[in-house]
């Protein structure tokens, strides 16, 4: 059964997630506050960020950097700023 948030990166109602799937507090306000779309949107710029500036997942300097990056994507309406990459434009 899906559940629906008010997905605070589109600004309107859509499908949740239907788990949480980030840890600790910040993975329940993902889970709270943002739909399944913008977290696949967000997965793509994960991915493209990580190939860009070739993060090694086990740093904690780079998971720091790639949560910093989320946040400002999911709550704070910016882009990431992915080398050559030119967001589509609404």
């Amino acid at each position: 059964m899906s559940r629906t948030v008010f997905c605070q990166r589109l600004q309107k109602d859509a499908d949740g997630l239907d788990f949480q799937l980030y840890p600790g507090e910040l993975g329940k306000r993902i889970f709270d506050n943002i739909s399944k779309e913008a977290w696949a949107e967000w997965q793509k710029k994960q991915t493209m960020l990580i190939n860009e500036h070739k993060l090694n997942m086990m740093e904690p300097t780079a998971r720091t950097f790639l949560e910093q990056q989320m946040v400002g994507y999911l709550f704070e309406g910016k882009e990431p700023d992915i080398e050559g990459y030119v967001p589509p434009s609404q």
